[in-house]
């Protein structure tokens, strides 16, 4: 990441860029399953308020955001989240992704989280090199898992599991 970026607490101040970022995303056809991004009233609720992220350059602008959801309510799978980091088209290459998963794995290993795990499509190549640079491993393909634009895609389910928690 630039040396002028840096990671903070995502909150509603973000939520324009962030929600602009997540559209350009899906608009690029290989981040989600999504057609369109929620409006920040449905993304806040649905994101753990303590594991989400923005990166932002020297004037505030948001280069990317990470961001967890609990997988179940089921208390065995408490300490397991998944998911999503998006970064900008122009920010891109410079490391933002890296320091906000990063930043991520902080959180989720100082509050006994000891599985992150994501569903990555296999044509994101940029995406699957990042996660696997920040510790994540791909547990398998999942096939057709669903449709996209009417068409069948496969979904790389990757993990990481906490080195420190037992």
């Amino acid at each position: 990441m630039t040396a002028s970026a840096l990671v903070v607490p995502l909150t509603a101040a973000h939520a324009a860029e962030v929600i602009a970022i997540y559209q350009a995303g899906i608009d690029e056809g290989d981040a989600t399953f999504e057609t369109t991004a929620p409006p920040w009233g449905q993304f806040d609720a649905a994101k753990l308020p303590e594991h989400r992220f923005a990166a932002v350059d020297e004037t505030g602008r948001v280069l990317g955001w990470v961001a967890a959801t609990k997988v179940s309510d089921r208390c065995a799978y408490a300490g397991v989240v998944e998911h999503s980091v998006y970064v900008h088209p122009d920010a891109r290459g410079r490391g933002v992704a890296s320091a906000l998963l990063k930043a991520l794995i902080d959180s989720t290993e100082a509050a006994g989280i000891w599985t992150i795990q994501s569903g990555i499509f296999p044509e994101n190549a940029a995406s699957l090199a990042v996660h696997e640079r920040a510790g994540f491993r791909a547990i398998g393909t999942r096939e057709r898992i669903g449709r996209h634009h009417g068409v069948w895609r496969d979904v790389v389910l990757v993990e990481r599991r906490s080195s420190t928690l037992a």
